[in-house]
């Protein structure tokens, strides 16, 4: 945030048109304090729960080895994040308590999911707690890693070929 005044507030913006991340992209946004009962408005920074959810998802062919993959993406995730992920989710935990989501059932771990996809693969994500500040500098890191070692099992990890792609 820039400017809190009267009439209107004053931020800096964060991805728009120019970028594909949550990267402060050089422009400010200045809008009407009216304008907040009328849209939604995105928080960063908020103190209770200072983190958010980070995806990173790679496409694998049909005859990929799925045990081999999750535990790559989880444990390449889980060796940067740490206990941090374990602490951040009991507290996403305690404040869910709180409300009518209480029931929804939040791995202390990065967790995989597969997914079928409209094409010809299937996309294979890691999800995981991170704090907005970061969350671009961790996905280029554990991408790389998981790449990596994904890459070094190139009989188990099948990658889709073909222009499709």
């Amino acid at each position: 945030m820039i400017d809190v005044g009267y009439l209107d507030t004053t931020l800096w913006e964060f991805g728009g048109e120019f970028l594909s991340t949550d990267h402060p992209s050089g422009r400010i946004i200045r809008f009407p304090n009216a304008m907040v009962f009328n849209s939604m408005v995105y928080n960063y920074s908020w103190p209770l729960f200072p983190y958010i959810w980070n995806e990173i998802t790679v496409q694998i062919a049909y005859g990929a080895d799925l045990e081999l993959v999750g535990s790559v993406m989880k444990t390449a995730v889980q060796e940067e994040m740490g206990k941090r992920m374990s602490r951040r989710v009991k507290v996403y935990r305690d404040l869910l308590a709180d409300t009518p989501v209480d029931h929804l059932e939040v791995d202390d771990e990065p967790s995989v999911l597969f997914r079928v996809n409209d094409n010809t693969w299937i996309d294979a994500t890691v999800r995981y707690l991170v704090t907005p500040r970061n969350a671009g500098r961790r996905k280029t890191l554990l991408t790389r890693r998981i790449l990596e070692r994904l890459n070094a099992e190139p009989n188990k990890a099948l990658f889709p070929k073909g222009a499709s792609r």
